[in-house]
């Protein structure tokens, strides 16, 4: 019997927790530059993964002169002792841009994976699999596809150990969206062949994820009527690789962006206007829970 999220909750519910969830941790500029407010929003993570019942754990180093680390928890179906045959990542950074609250980009996309990390944590992947739910630090300037960029140093360490990553999904600025005319920005070249209307959610990397990208894009649209669009693209397109999916990409997984496409729909963008009374939490509850029953599907999981 397929394994399905619990559904009892309503949406009302859901997009109120990830309200909180976004006011917590992206109400004011939170990075290395404000080394305070960065450890208040980690700890809120952690707070909050182990009232889910989880153990987070930590990948800690040294940037800036500090101290930050990475956030992960695991439901995972491999053999005791053993390690997975099959990993997914789902993923979202959880710092600022300098001078920005950061709470589409990224506090959106760190309640989503939050509120996933909630919903699935009784599910139980096929054999083998594991699904991993990775906070990343240092995403932002000066950090950006650096060494020190928290998903780099986490897609290094999973190939250091030779880990099987089947797929990274990364979820980014993923809050705003809007039904009037003429509102979503394309990159040069794909005008006229997705909308103009910034209402949809989309999934987003390069070719050589392209399997990756049909796969999730077919799973959401399966579980949700929520409007969603997928982009296949060189790495040189615009917007295609700027996300922690690429430090996947760069270590050879496939990987992908679920995004509302951030500066080329959402006017706040790395600026202090970006707070968190500008998303909208209902159609963030929507995509989450689509986003639930995505994963259900790639980890093959069936009820325990």
């Amino acid at each position: 019997m397929t394994f399905r999220p619990d559904t009892a909750e309503a949406a009302p519910d859901l997009a109120e927790r990830m309200r909180q969830h976004v006011r917590a941790v992206a109400s004011e500029e939170h990075n290395t530059g404000t080394p305070e407010q960065l450890e208040r929003a980690a700890v809120y993570i952690e707070t909050a993964l182990a009232r889910a019942g989880y153990s987070p754990s930590r990948q800690e180093y040294t940037a800036g002169g500090q101290r930050v680390r990475n956030i992960e928890v695991a439901v995972s179906n491999a053999a005791p002792g053993k390690r997975p045959d099959r990993i997914f990542i789902v993923g979202a950074h959880y710092d600022s841009a300098p001078g920005a609250p950061g709470a589409n980009d990224n506090g959106s996309g760190t309640a989503a994976v939050l509120e996933l990390a909630r919903l699935l944590k009784t599910m139980q992947p096929r054999a083998g699999t594991e699904v991993r739910f990775v906070f990343f630090v240092n995403e932002e300037p000066p950090y950006f596809m650096g060494a020190d960029m928290g998903s780099m140093r986490h897609a290094a360490e999973m190939k250091r150990q030779g880990q099987n990553i089947q797929g990274a999904l990364v979820l980014e600025t993923m809050g705003y969206y809007t039904d009037a005319p003429n509102t979503q920005k394309l990159p040069p070249g794909l005008e006229g062949r997705y909308p103009s209307t910034g209402n949809f959610i989309a999934f987003v990397g390069t070719l050589e994820s392209s399997s990756l990208v049909r796969d999730a894009l077919a799973a959401f649209r399966a579980a949700s009527d929520f409007p969603a669009h997928g982009l296949a693209a060189p790495a040189h397109t615009t917007g295609v690789t700027l996300s922690d999916h690429s430090s996947y990409n760069r270590h050879g997984y496939p990987a992908l962006m679920i995004t509302d496409t951030a500066f080329m729909r959402y006017p706040y963008y790395h600026t202090d206007q970006d707070t968190p009374d500008k998303l909208d939490y209902e159609s963030m509850a929507r995509v989450v829970t689509g986003l639930s029953k995505t994963i259900v599907a790639l980890a093959g999981a069936k009820q325990g």
